[in-house]
């Protein structure tokens, strides 16, 4: 991992990020030899698919009637 004091990275910034996303390495910024930040490529985001579990669901019973009789529910009865 390569080391930059934080005044070259300030100085130098577009292109050192540009490094990065081009050959996917990590750097870490120092402020008086200390490390400060460590910058590395950003994860692509994960792509969502509205629709991607379409077909992959059974109904295997009856989905409209109530689970359990009205009847034996007691705050309905009163």
């Amino acid at each position: 991992m390569e080391e930059i004091a934080i005044t070259k990275f300030k100085a130098d910034c577009v292109a050192i990020l540009d490094r990065i996303n081009e050959t996917g390495e990590t750097v870490r910024v120092t402020r008086s030899g200390k490390p400060v930040a460590e910058i590395g490529p950003a994860k692509a985001p994960k792509k969502r698919r509205i629709g991607a579990m379409a077909g992959t669901a059974r109904i295997t019973g009856d989905i409209i009637s109530p689970i359990i009789d009205p009847k034996d529910v007691n705050a309905l009865n009163e």
